[in-house]
Order: structure tokens, then sequence, then C-alpha cells
């Protein structure tokens, strides 16, 4: 097992290299530069001036010149200075990153708390009325844009309602608020944006468990079991169900980056002060060192994500125990 990992682990290192490479030349080679947002709103300032700042940052520079210096810093964890504020971008990301965490590990786990009922049902009622719904169900969140679900639910339960807050982490007066109102006002904050986050992947893990568990449901063993008289129960849920996540976990690692990404939606419409909000605001003010490691820290959880589905997967099927 522990060869195993190392593997995985010496692989991640060249993903993450290229990963970094694309991301500093799509950036660069976007229209527009630092400098031109730092000084749109005074004409006057002189083409020297403009050479001077970019000498400055090191945009002077031929764009591998550029991206190796900022490789060489990085392997020692030092992603540079924002050119916004001039603070570490280390600090600013370790500033942010647990709440982008904290909203996707909730995400996720409403994803699977939800997802994978709904797909055993389906399965095991296949044709009923209660799979067609589904079915619906599963197409409307398939269609329905993020943002727009968003919005609607803004409007709904926080303008015409009243019911929760529609921005921010906090109330203005969550300081005077005791323990117990301090998670309240936490929790009211954070239901629209777990909501919005795990509406898009509820329904294609959905559809995902219904497909395996249908086709598990079909195999010989399944047979035999109903031949020895065993309960529905134990066939469904100590036989097939087992057999049927092997494939779920390996999506669940190809859904982390869904949920990452999709933070930067979530965070900018309802203005929550995390990684991903981060990096919308860096990239209008075209902030080349923020951006990257927002990027990199992004790649990097989403990797390390997809190694932990491996190895769940490694324990959850002795084929990949023998074959290793």
């Amino acid at each position: 097992m522990l060869s195993y990992i190392f593997k995985r682990l010496i692989m991640l290192i060249p993903l993450l290299i290229g990963i970094s490479l694309i991301s500093f030349l799509v950036i660069h080679l976007a229209p527009g530069k630092p400098t031109d947002v730092q000084l749109q709103l005074n004409q006057k300032v002189s083409l020297q001036v403009r050479e001077r700042i970019e000498k400055l940052y090191g945009l002077d520079k031929p764009i591998m010149v550029q991206y190796f210096s900022w490789l060489k810093r990085m392997v020692c964890l030092d992603f540079g200075v924002s050119f916004i504020d001039s603070r570490s971008v280390s600090v600013k990301i370790a500033e942010r990153i647990p709440v982008t965490l904290f909203i996707s590990v909730l995400s996720l786990l409403l994803i699977l708390c939800i997802a994978i009922p709904i797909g055993v049902f389906s399965a095991v009622w296949e044709g009923s009325f209660f799979d067609q719904a589904m079915t619906v169900f599963v197409f409307i969140g398939f269609a329905m844009p993020s943002f727009w679900l968003a919005l609607l639910l803004m409007k709904y339960f926080g303008v015409t309602l009243h019911w929760i807050p529609v921005s921010g982490l906090k109330s203005i007066q969550f300081d005077n608020l005791s323990l117990w109102g301090k998670l309240l006002d936490y929790g009211q904050h954070l239901i629209l944006p777990i909501s919005i986050s795990a509406f898009t992947g509820l329904a294609g893990l959905s559809r995902y468990m219904r497909t395996n568990m249908i086709n598990v449901l079909q195999t010989d063993y399944i047979r035999t079991a109903r031949a020895k008289g065993l309960s529905d129960k134990k066939i469904y849920f100590r036989h097939a169900l087992k057999n049927a996540l092997l494939p779920v976990i390996t999506i669940l690692g190809l859904s982390l980056p869904g949920l990452i990404g999709g933070s930067v939606i979530t965070e900018s419409i309802f203005a929550i002060p995390g990684m991903g909000k981060l990096f919308y605001d860096s990239v209008m003010a075209r902030d080349y060192p923020v951006i990257m490691g927002v990027l990199v820290i992004g790649a990097l959880l989403t990797l390390i994500g997809n190694l932990i589905a491996d190895i769940c997967y490694f324990y959850a099927d002795p084929r990949i125990k023998n074959g290793s």
C-alpha cells in the first residue's frame, strides 16, 4: 500500500508542474496587464513610469524567464507578493482557503447523503413514479445554471420572505451574539451557498449511482442470492451496494474540481470571503501572483482529492490489491 501511495505522489509532481506552466502562459497571454489596471484612473502617467512599474514586477522579462523565476519561489512555498496591496500571497490564500474547503466538504457530504439513496431507490424501483420524478429532477439539475438558481433563491428566501441572509458569512451584530447564536448565524449564511454548490453535483452522482446499481442487480451473484432466499434488504444494502459504489468513488474524486471551481461563482454571488472570491477579484485586477497561487493550490487540492479517491478504490476493490 505504501508503494502504491508513493508512486501516486511521485506522479503528482509532473502534473502540478504542467498545470502551473499552462496556467502561467494563459494568464500572461490574456489581454491587459497589471499596470493597465492600476494606472487606468490616471491617464497622465508617462510611458517611463509604466516601464518602471513593469520592471519592478519583472514583467519586462520573457515569459519563460518569469515562469522559471516563479517556479523557483514556488518550490520554497513562496508565491510572492500581491501587485495590489503588496501582501504575501500565501497569507492571503491562508486567510481564505478554510472557508472554501469548509463549504466544499459540506457540499460533498450533502451530495453523498442525498445522491446515493436517490440512486439506490431509483434502481430498485426502476420505472416507478419515484424513478421518473427523480429523472426529471436530475435533468433540471443538469440544465439549470447555478448562478441563475442562486439569484432566484436569494430573491425568494432572502428578499421576499426575509428568512435567511443573502450575502457574507456573518451578520453585523455577530460579535454581540452568544456561542450558539454565532453558530446559528454562520449556518443561516451558509444554507444557500452549500445548497447551490451541491445541487449540480447531486444530479450527476445520483444518475451514476442508479446506473451502477441497475447493472449490479442484473449480475449472476445477485440472482444466486435471491435463489438462496436472502431478503431484499440484505441483497440491496449488503451485497449490491458495495459493488455499485466502486465507480462512484472514482467519480467523487473527479467531482472535486467542480466543487472548488464552482466556488468562484458561488462566493462571488454571495460575497463570501473565500478562495473563489479572491481568485475572481485577482483576475479582474490582473494580480498575477495571487492568480497563480490560487490556481496551484486549487490544482493541488484536486490532485490530493483524486489520490484519496484512488486510495479508497484500492481498499474497496480487491482486484487492485492483487494487481499491485
